[in-house]
């Protein structure tokens, strides 16, 4: 994994190239695998052949040149556990603190070691000479397996919070050592070592923990692809070795010195890592935040994601200050000048493109919200609180007396010749069109991002789609209405195509009414006076059909049918039709009280199945129900007396024991052959 940079969350382009490109990880290619494997092995095999051949193992004793070799690793070691020992304490990392001890800890014991060659300080070889590397590997090796474990939150902070006593207690482990190893005669180790000085076997255990440390982070580097964290993996497998190649104690033998060679490689490999990631990054401020915990990376991804939204949102809104919000987050999080610039780019073309993404998900919903039966004024509102919240300080006015009034600022057709915008400063104003004709204007404010005149160009086109679908709609439902059932007239206006001729066959319950004596009545008054009691009578029994759910097919003089369960569905219809039948008689009792002349209804009602759907041809057509409980539903309406509703056998059986009725017995009615047990209603329990 590259080393996490702010610059790297929003540098999209790059990740899309690199996804098109078939790629792998290094630690996922068997072949990268099988050469890094072999090249490890190769000193192992190395001292083999300098142990199974003497007289290959030749002596090299140069006093001077080992002195400056060690103390060259030891410094080495020194800066690197600096370095990553800063990086912990930076980002509050365990890992990095237990990786820092373990150069640290080298830096010690190999500075001891040089200390003490012959000729420095003491004269001869001594037994600190011998044992100061395996004692330093030693430890340095219980740091790197504690460091290669996945830790989790309670052992981390346990680590973190005992930093002081693990640092002290390491520094006064090498300067003990350091002092018994070169005050003379102050302990054994200043003096002459015996034949074959080791620490008795503890070797294989340091070259265990390091094999098993290089392992465990071998696997953190295929979940996590790093330069660093690679060569980390390397360096843990060369002390492993290093502690093997020591195990031969033949001081200035080339096997002595293969051990030096790959202390210096191990430690070289790692700061030349650093370095390269150094030189790419051009910052030292995220060298080692790859070996960091799996939640110290997640906390730096937060707060680089959090810092790249302060860019963002910043830009977006526009503000000014004295020092530029990319150089403060540079400041922060330790860029350099070139990654500041390139954060500042990056964020100015993601705000752009949230921007971007606002305004059409703006215009999605607005879309949406064009629908069938919400109002003008309702639909305008709703519109313009969501275009503000992605265009900002849009403005809408519609046309009064031939003008429109935006800002203070009175506009007319002639002002947008070919429908073309009036372009101000920050701002454009598009004319809204409903038929070719002038309807309004929207100013929306413009020069945030490339694109803003033409998603204002297409708002001001959406905007006036949707004021001519609402004005449509709003004509087509006042005409449909008042010639049709609401349910009918809805469902019209919602897809035309439930006009096309045919049907279903459905259960619904049919309400027939007519005014008993309606004949006469015609015959005594004037044409005016029919009217004006049809309408009363309708206008008190519209409403009460509709009340409880029903749909009113047709009139027929002074006849109507109503359905109910059709075509909006119901499944409490036969209720709902006694109900609506016992309200009507009410209702008709009351008008008929002041008009002693008035004929009386007579209703009939019925369930069954019918066939429902547009009844007619392709010329003309009508919404109705056929069936045989339609047609019985008329008959018993023939049958019943003024101001009573008469029920058949079906519709009491769905009603039950809330009916108070009176039976007719079995009727037989004209044009059926079966006889149909009827039932005078009188009310509902």
């Amino acid at each position: 994994m590259p080393t996490i940079n702010p610059t790297d969350a929003v540098a999209e382009d790059a990740k899309n190239r690199a996804r098109r490109e078939p790629y792998l990880p290094p630690a996922t290619q068997p072949i990268r695998t099988v050469v890094w494997a072999l090249h490890l092995a190769l000193p192992m095999l190395g001292l083999w052949l300098l142990l199974a051949e003497p007289d290959l193992n030749i002596v090299l004793q140069d006093n001077p040149s080992h002195f400056w070799l060690i103390i060259t690793i030891a410094g080495i070691n020194l800066v690197l556990g600096l370095m990553v020992g800063e990086a912990s304490a930076r980002r509050s990392d365990a890992r990095l603190l237990l990786v820092s001890l373990v150069f640290l800890s080298g830096a010690g014991s190999f500075l001891v070691h040089g200390l003490t060659t012959p000729g420095i300080i003491l004269e001869g070889t001594s037994y600190g000479f011998d044992l100061s590397h395996p004692v330093g590997l030693l430890v340095a090796s219980v740091f790197a397996f504690a460091s290669a474990l996945p830790l989790g939150e309670r052992a981390a902070e346990a680590v973190l919070r005992n930093q002081m006593w693990l640092r002290g207690g390491l520094a006064a482990l090498i300067i003990g050592w350091g002092v018994a190893c070169l005050v003379p005669d102050l302990t054994p180790l200043s003096g002459s070592p015996p034949m074959g000085t080791g620490l008795g076997g503890l070797e294989w255990v340091g070259v265990a923990l390091f094999a098993a440390a290089s392992a465990m982070m071998f696997q953190l580097h295929r979940r996590r692809p790093a330069v660093v964290l690679i060569s980390l993996v390397t360096a843990y497998a060369l002390l492993a070795e290093a502690l093997v190649a020591g195990l031969s104690h033949r001081n200035w033998h080339l096997s002595w010195w293969l051990w030096h060679a790959l202390l210096t490689t191990a430690f070289v490999f790692v700061a030349y890592s650093a370095y390269l990631q150094f030189r790419r990054e051009g910052t030292s401020a995220g060298l080692f935040d790859s070996v960091a915990l799996s939640a110290t990376v997640r906390r730096i991804r937060a707060d680089y994601e959090a810092a790249l939204e302060e860019l963002v949102g910043h830009l977006r809104r526009g503000e000014e200050s004295r020092v530029p919000i990319a150089d403060r987050l540079a400041g922060k999080f330790g860029l350099t000048e070139s990654q500041a610039a390139v954060l500042d780019r990056a964020g100015e073309a993601l705000a752009n493109e949230r921007e971007l993404s606002d305004r059409l998900a703006a215009l999605a919903d607005i879309g949406r919200q064009a629908r069938v039966g919400l109002p003008e004024k309702e639909m305008l509102a709703q519109g313009l609180d969501r275009v503000r919240q992605a265009y900002g300080d849009v403005r809408i006015k519609l046309v009064d007396n031939g003008r429109v009034t935006v800002n203070s600022t009175e506009y007319g057709r002639r002002d947008f010749p070919e429908d073309r915008p009036i372009r101000l400063e920050g701002k454009v104003v598009h004319p809204l069109m409903v038929k070719g004709r002038l309807a309004g204007a929207i100013e929306v404010p413009v020069g945030r991002t490339p694109q803003d005149e033409a998603l204002a160009a297409t708002l001001a086109g959406q905007m006036s789609i949707s004021l001519e679908n609402a004005r449509l709609y709003s004509e087509l439902e006042t005409l449909f209405r008042q010639y049709m059932s609401p349910d009918v007239a809805q469902s019209l206006l919602a897809d035309p195509q439930t006009a096309a001729l045919g049907g279903e066959l459905v259960e619904l319950t049919a309400l027939f009414a007519d005014l008993k004596g309606f004949t006469s009545f015609s015959e005594r008054v004037a044409p005016g006076e029919i009217v004006e009691m049809l309408n009363r009578y309708h206008t008190a029994a519209v409403p009460i059909v509709l009340g409880n759910g029903g749909t009113i097919v047709q009139f027929v003089g002074d006849a109507l049918l109503a359905l109910f369960n059709a075509p909006a569905r119901q499944e409490d219809h036969a209720l709902a039709a006694v109900r609506a039948g016992l309200a009507m008689q009410r209702a008709a009792e009351e008008i008929a009280e002041g008009m002693p002349g008035y004929p009386r209804f007579r209703i009939g009602i019925n369930t069954g199945e019918a066939l429902v759907g547009n009844i007619g041809s392709p010329e003309l057509r009508g919404f109705n129900a056929m069936g045989d409980c339609v047609n019985v539903a008329a008959r018993l309406e023939g049958i019943a007396e003024p101001g009573s509703v008469v029920i058949g056998q079906s519709t009491l059986d769905l009603i039950g024991s809330r009916a108070e009725t009176r039976s007719l017995g079995p009727l037989s009615l004209k044009g059926r052959a079966q006889p149909v047990h009827a039932y005078v209603l009188s009310g509902l329990r």
